[in-house]
């Protein structure tokens, strides 16, 4: 199956961009990664620009297993559950597609995502 995600920091995003690159191609060694985007947030008062990237890879794990990965990554980078009322997202991982089949499709109307999923494209 191919999965596509989005990944997202609003709090040090370089450095936790950089840990979930390198966390993702340790399990799936065909990550791409599109270029990394700042972006204003969208529905927080925090203006603290976030850090965006796409990314795709291969994996024949069941769509379960790759979002409880993309959630430990999280977890692994300092992800609280009490800090979104905080408006901090130190590392967001969010499964986009699966293969086809689009799970978050207000996601994939967003502009940074539609030209880092182009980027991906332009990679094949």
């Amino acid at each position: 199956m191919t999965y596509t995600i989005s990944i997202g920091s609003n709090v040090q995003g370089k450095a936790h961009l950089a840990f979930a690159r390198r966390r993702l191609a340790e399990r799936f060694p065909d990550v791409r990664f599109s270029t990394v985007e700042d972006t204003t947030p969208l529905f927080f008062r925090n203006r603290d620009l976030f850090s965006n990237q796409v990314a795709r890879f291969t994996s024949d794990s069941p769509e379960g297993e790759v979002v409880a990965f993309l959630k430990a990554i999280e977890g692994e980078a300092g992800r609280l559950p009490e800090d979104k009322a905080r408006e901090i997202v130190k590392l967001d991982l969010d499964l986009l597609a699966c293969d086809t089949r689009v799970c978050r499709p207000e996601d994939m109307a967003r502009d940074y995502i539609a030209r880092g999923l182009q980027e991906l494209e332009n990679m094949d």
